[in-house]
């Protein structure tokens, strides 16, 4: 595929406007994204995984700027403030001044990072979102959530800071393992399944393409997922109603990826386990119905994804991490359910011994947590 083949997914906020560019080589094709930083300073944020194989690509079309890289170790344990502040560090050692910018290069931990670091930078400087994973690509490059962990739960410090241009090229998914693709595939199906049945069908009738890693089959599940996103965004920003709905599965899987301390499950892992038990809940409730449910499982698992909690969960202490989650209000819990699939909504005061149900149930049933690698 050429340069010529890339789509082009436009998020526009008002006057603010940004290009989503997905395709083949485009790290390497500084003719098109040179022209979004407009200062002399840029630092680059990666990680040690991920620079040795990309950085050289970007740093040519860096020629001519004062810049340098700011690398972190690899692993969602390391999106924390020491880190925010060494790449604060980094700007000040590079002498960067308001119209420099932050190239995030990585996955999600990158992006959300590197993202933070520019928002709080001389209080908001460009940043340009390079993702380098198909999860980061479909879902947290897009939109502008930057933040960091806490012991206490994930993401619970952040800003909304938009990107000035999100480069998605899909030659770095060649360098990921089988396991963290899987992980991204699942923020598509999520996609699909809170707001477009066609989608979901899609992915169905294309699942064997999707796990074969087919380009062009990749490229327009990527680019669906992402233009579904850019609506969603241009009508809710910052998360006042319909944004909240992006969140399907997340306060589930956000409350099994603080217990399993991080390392556990990967974030699509426990998004997709948090879809599922989401699903069981809206049935409990009188919601959504067991078809549906079993569909989701079902493409669930075609794609190699845990429907299940890992061994060893314990549902009291799951329920606990759930009432920390952001979307919760007056001390009462608010979720993304569904009445099926394409039908998600937000449900506020839901019943706590109902989701202490649905987890015990989901304990009982508890498999072994999955090994990293291929």
């Amino acid at each position: 595929m050429s340069g010529t083949d890339v789509q082009t997914v436009e998020v526009a906020l008002d006057a603010r406007r940004y290009p989503v560019w997905i395709g083949r080589g485009l790290l390497g094709d500084a003719g098109r994204w040179r022209a979004r930083l407009r200062g002399r300073h840029a630092l680059v944020v990666s990680n040690t995984t991920v620079a040795p194989l990309y950085l050289d690509r970007v740093a040519r079309g860096l020629d001519g700027l004062h810049w340098s890289s700011f690398l972190l170790e690899d692993g969602e344990a390391h999106k924390n403030f020491g880190n925010v502040g060494r790449a604060l560090e980094a700007l000040a050692t590079l002498g960067a001044t308001r119209d420099a910018c932050v190239v995030a290069l990585g996955g999600g931990v990158v992006g959300d990072l590197a993202g933070f670091a520019a928002a709080c930078w001389m209080r908001g400087i460009d940043f340009i979102q390079m993702p380098t994973t198909l999860l980061a690509m479909v879902d947290s490059s897009v939109g502008g959530k930057t933040g960091v962990n806490l012991p206490a739960g994930k993401n619970l410090v952040g800003a909304f800071h938009q990107p000035r241009a999100v480069v998605a090229d899909i030659d770095t998914l060649a360098s990921l393992p089988d396991r963290e693709y899987r992980a991204g595939l699942a923020e598509v199906v999520k996609g699909a399944a809170i707001g477009d049945a066609g989608f979901f069908a899609w992915l169905e009738a294309h699942v064997d393409a999707l796990a074969a890693r087919d380009t062009t089959t990749v490229i327009e599940a990527i680019a669906r997922k992402v233009r579904y996103k850019a609506g969603v965004v241009a009508r809710d920003e910052t998360e006042q109603g319909e944004r909240a709905l992006l969140n399907l599965g997340h306060t589930f899987g956000h409350a099994l990826e603080t217990a399993g301390h991080y390392t556990a499950l990967l974030h699509g892992e426990a998004v997709a386990i948090g879809m599922v038990l989401a699903a069981r809940l809206s049935e409990r409730l009188g919601m959504g119905g067991p078809a549906d449910t079993a569909r989701l499982q079902q493409l669930l698992a075609r794609l190699g994804l845990p429907a299940g909690v890992p061994a060893g969960s314990d549902a009291e202490q799951l329920l606990g991490l759930m009432r920390l989650d952001k979307k919760n209000t007056a001390g009462t819990l608010r979720l993304i359910l569904w009445r099926g699939i394409g039908r998600a909504e937000i449900v506020a005061g839901v019943d706590p011994e109902a989701v202490l149900a649905v987890l015990h149930a989901a304990v009982s049933e508890a498999s072994p947590a999955p090994t990293r690698g291929l």
